[in-house]
């Protein structure tokens, strides 16, 4: 595939049929592209790999020898990671004017997979980008918007709410608003998108399909709805006599985006949940350049008394009633832990973790992109530039638009936010090949794709940053989400009393929502404990 030439499936007549160019195929000829891609008449781009941290994760996997700790620290409670699941711990703890914890975080930054960046032109996500309005029932969502002035008498701030134009697919040569396909459908297609729908209003009423998850799967599941778990979403399509590719690709699509895994790695319940779980005429999303980071610098801003940085946890023993808590050079002792970080490090890192509950953990690795445009490149199709752009059959999840939310009049330079997660191969490959690559590797590719659409982007960008992801997000695989090993994540274990699991990957699902009520579930447990009840504290939303 030449440099700037669009691939033959976009220059296909309304109605004619889909070319089948797989993404393995695309990534083939990606590669392909890449050689002799550093001409001299090329405009330099700067940037790098930011936010790196994988190197402290493989000395944890490692089990790399620390120094003994010089200072010691006494706490009621700790909090291990400073993602939003252990923002929203510290949060409830502080809103119950609990003061005796604290929270370590390995990274300079908290905030997870809600990080984000700034330059002199706006400020950008790295990875979480919005949060879809909650309904009137998910009263926590709506006590930390009300808390922040998102939610104000029950109204929404406009200037939150994701102007227009939302989203666009690039397909067949043309822009379409929206990202359901409506260019070159057939009767037949159609038709499969409305028997489609009709399921998932069908779901959407049985109440199984609920945010947070634990809320719905508390409810007695009928038969076929649990069974869901049991196939793959391609594989129940597939039952259902549902093969227009049009809606095949928009699923796959949909699980990428979710939960960085394809169609056919990922429990048809938790493809279902996707589209069962919000309300068909939601108003929204809730979006801010900085995306969910402004979420996350605000909890920052309120707790930072609480939050130590650059404290890599690297063990957790218990002595009798107590836990001792090793992070840089201090030693940590507390009555309970909460253990926000991803559940997978926990065998590395607490004594006596039976390994058992973390084997059927899967997490996706993604790498996302900002790039920094100094113009606007000229648009194929000639519409205007959507927050959230698609391209039908890329390998990547296309990009948004860190700056749409700006209320200026006109935008002559912009920041763009790209994702890819790597679905192609199975997990433990893309981490290889994420790691493998070079810098110069991933912005030729993510270049080479955007030129599709953007044929003379490479005039535009004078900078593309990069950040790996090696396991961003828990990925609810076949027969996941009602696991065993999930369930009893979620439940006290035997020798290790007082400590809470509360990261979203409890839930299956990795979004905010789930983060929120994760982390406010283990701090509520932390509590009654600490003060002596035993009665149940879960939150109800």
């Amino acid at each position: 595939m030449a440099r700037h030439q669009p691939l033959a499936i976009f220059a296909m007549p309304k109605r004619s049929k889909p070319t089948q160019l797989s993404r393995r195929e695309f990534l083939a000829a990606t590669s392909a592209a890449l050689i002799g891609l550093g001409m001299k008449t090329d405009k330099p781009i700067a940037g790098e790999f930011v936010n790196e941290s994988f190197q402290l994760g493989h000395m944890l996997r490692d089990r790399t020898p620390f120094p003994a700790p010089t200072k010691k620290e006494k706490f009621a409670i700790v909090i291990v990671g400073g993602g939003m699941a252990g923002l929203s711990a510290a949060w409830q703890l502080e809103r119950r004017s609990f003061r005796d914890f604290v929270l370590l975080e390995m990274d300079k930054q908290p905030g997870g997979n809600s990080r984000w960046g700034e330059n002199d032109i706006t400020a950008y996500p790295w990875a979480a980008h919005y949060v879809p309005v909650p309904n009137a029932k998910a009263t926590l969502v709506r006590e930390l918007f009300e808390e922040f002035g998102a939610l104000k008498n029950g109204k929404w701030e406009e200037r939150y709410l994701c102007f227009t134009p939302q989203e666009r697919l690039f397909i067949h040569g043309r822009w379409q608003d929206g990202i359901e396909p409506a260019v070159g459908l057939t009767d037949r297609d159609r038709e499969q998108f409305k028997r489609f729908d009709d399921l998932m209003q069908r779901f959407r009423a049985s109440n199984n399909f609920t945010i947070p998850t634990q809320l719905g799967m508390d409810i007695t599941q009928k038969p076929d709805i649990a069974a869901l778990d049991r196939v793959s979403i391609a594989e129940w399509l597939q039952q259902q006599k549902l093969d227009s590719p049009y809606l095949r690709w928009y699923v796959d699509y949909a699980c990428r985006d979710d939960y960085g895994a394809p169609a056919s790695a990922t429990s048809a319940w938790a493809g279902a949940h996707y589209y069962a779980s919000r309300e068909h005429e939601e108003k929204g999303p809730l979006t801010w350049p900085e995306g969910n980071g402004w979420i996350a610098r605000r909890l920052i801003k309120k707790l930072d008394s609480y939050i130590r940085r650059n404290a890599l946890v690297h063990r957790i023993t218990k002595d009798k009633n107590r836990y001792r808590i090793l992070a840089g050079d201090t030693e940590f002792t507390a009555d309970s832990v909460i253990f926000a970080a991803p559940t997978f490090l926990a065998p590395y890192l607490i004594e006596g973790m039976p390994p058992a509950l973390t084997k059927d953990l899967v997490y996706s690795p993604w790498l996302t992109a900002n790039l920094t445009l100094d113009r606007l490149p000229r648009e194929i199709g000639g519409t205007e530039t959507a927050w959230d752009n698609v391209i039908y059959n890329s390998p990547s999840l296309g990009y948004i638009v860190a700056n749409h939310q700006s209320i200026r009049q006109h935008e002559d330079r912009s920041v763009w936010t790209y994702y890819w997660a790597l679905a192609e191969r199975s997990p433990l490959e893309s981490r290889r090949f994420l790691l493998e690559k070079d810098w110069n590797y991933w912005k030729e590719a993510i270049l080479t794709d955007l030129a599709r659409i953007h044929p003379d982007i490479r005039d535009c960008v004078s900078r593309l940053d990069i950040m790996r992801m090696g396991h961003a997000m828990i990925r609810p695989s076949v027969g996941f989400m009602f696991s065993d090993s999930r369930r009893a994540l979620t439940r006290p274990h035997a020798g290790l009393e007082r400590l809470f699991f509360a990261n979203s990957d409890l839930s299956g699902i990795s979004i905010f929502e789930e983060a929120q009520y994760r982390g406010v579930t283990a701090a509520q447990q932390a509590l009654a404990i600490i003060s002596g009840s035993q009665e149940s504290t879960a939150p109800t939303a």
